[in-house]
């Protein structure tokens, strides 16, 4: 009879193992606000949001890019830019190793030409992947690259900010990236080009305090969180509790720190608006 039991429950087993494997590995994607399981394909056709409950899901550089540029006309900058370790962190060059090879990128941003329903544009588009998109040297020359390109060809720059600040792996370094962006972003408004700063969740630290929040149109994606030091840190500072929906794009907007709140689909069509309009002024 024991042995009878021993078989049962391996049967059981056997056949419980079956129905698992019936299920495709990696072809599915949980909501961490409803929690439901969902097929990556659905949510990808669906903007990457959720089609239960509504929540965004935080995007690529490359499913951002085949969302806002025409197909096949981005040209990326190709650089050849070798990282730094300026503090001679044992763990840190083999780390972003580590990411280039997971991500396919070379850094936490990608910058490059391209066009948006036939307008040409400069459009940087950062990685939350990388590192959660901290702002590096070569992040920082990247993007003072692209700025330059805009300047040099005459073209309207968009940046897609998602970023934790700046990159404490290299310390001094990567604070100056924001004084160095900050004198690029002032000499493409002194040539009089457009500059839309698009914010995504989550932008923080010394990119929020440098370019991100310069562009002459500010966009945001809803319920973006952005600021400088996280709500918990300032929190803590000033011993005293915050506003319901701190930092949230939707608590700026109301304040007058953005411009405006864009659907993901809608963000498209709307640069698009805006870039014909600056066109024609």
């Amino acid at each position: 009879m024991v042995i009878d039991k021993i078989r049962k429950r391996e049967n059981s087993q056997e056949e419980n193992s079956k129905k698992r494997a019936d299920i495709p590995i990696g072809k599915w994607v949980k909501c961490d606000k409803c929690k439901e399981i969902l097929y990556k394909e659905i949510v990808h056709d669906n903007y990457s949001i959720c089609p239960n409950c509504g929540n965004y899901f935080r995007l690529s550089s490359r499913r951002r890019l085949i969302q806002i540029i025409d197909e096949n006309t981005y040209e990326e900058f190709d650089l050849n830019l070798s990282n730094i370790n300026p503090l001679n962190i044992p763990d840190y060059p083999k780390k972003l190793q580590s990411l280039k090879e997971k991500t396919g990128l070379n850094e936490a941003v990608r910058c490059g030409i391209g066009k948006i329903h036939g307008e040409k544009v400069v459009c940087c588009i950062m990685d939350g992947n990388f590192l959660m998109g901290s702002m590096g040297s070569i992040v920082g020359e990247k993007i003072t690259y692209s700025i330059e390109k805009a300047i040099e060809f005459h073209l309207p720059l968009i940046i897609f900010s998602v970023s934790g600040g700046a990159r404490m792996q290299e310390g001094i370094l990567s604070l100056m990236q924001m004084a160095k962006t900050a004198s690029a972003i002032a000499r493409l408004d002194k040539e009089g080009l457009l500059y839309i700063s698009v914010l995504t969740d989550p932008t923080y630290g010394g990119v929020t305090a440098s370019f991100a929040m310069l562009g002459d149109i500010i966009l945001a994606e809803p319920k973006a969180m952005i600021g400088f030091a996280g709500p918990r840190v300032i929190r803590q500072t000033i011993g005293q509790e915050l506003p319901e929906g701190f930092q949230t794009s939707e608590f700026l907007l109301e304040h007058g720190f953005i411009d405006k709140i864009v659907e993901r689909k809608e963000m498209k069509n709307t640069l698009y608006k805006l870039l014909l309009v600056h066109k024609y002024v």
